[in-house]
């Protein structure tokens, strides 16, 4: 099994898309490990970010991300990061399926609604410093249900 994280950003946020959006994952047979509605300080935002740091656009990401609360949310489940990749939709929008996260909520590729780990290694290091704290026990009791 895997594990990953999403961020629900802001505009998802105040848009009250927490629920449709977390509902997205769980439906599909995903495990929640770690659940968190929080405001991000600028040093974790920054940090969060930092492979963009020379990126023009940054300040601005920075400053999007520190300017209302998110939803922090670590997953499990077999090959989750792909498979979370995939209900996001494009970083883009208007390039995201209609079917996915960004593709029915999203059309500005500055305020895409969620963020998801691209990478299984990556997903290690944004829940190390998302959840520093650790990760929730929970194994559902429908999971032989779910996998085989």
């Amino acid at each position: 099994m895997e594990t990953t994280f999403v961020m629900i950003k802001p505009d998802g946020v105040q848009r009250n898309l927490i629920a449709p959006i977390l509902d997205r994952f769980l439906a599909k047979g995903f495990t929640l490990r770690g659940l968190k509605f929080m405001n991000v300080s600028k040093q974790l935002a920054e940090t969060h970010y930092a492979d963009l740091s020379s990126k023009p656009f940054f300040g601005g990401l920075v400053e999007y991300i520190c300017s209302g609360p998110v939803v922090a949310i670590a997953l499990e489940g077999k090959d989750v990061v792909a498979q979370a990749r995939k209900i996001i939709g494009a970083t883009n929008p208007l390039a995201s399926d209609p079917g996915t996260i960004r593709g029915a909520y999203a059309i500005d590729i500055g305020r895409n609604v969620i963020h998801g780990s691209d990478s299984v290694e990556n997903g290690q290091k944004e829940l190390a410093l998302w959840f520093s704290e650790g990760l929730v026990d929970n194994t559902p009791v429908l999971r032989g249900q779910i996998y085989e």
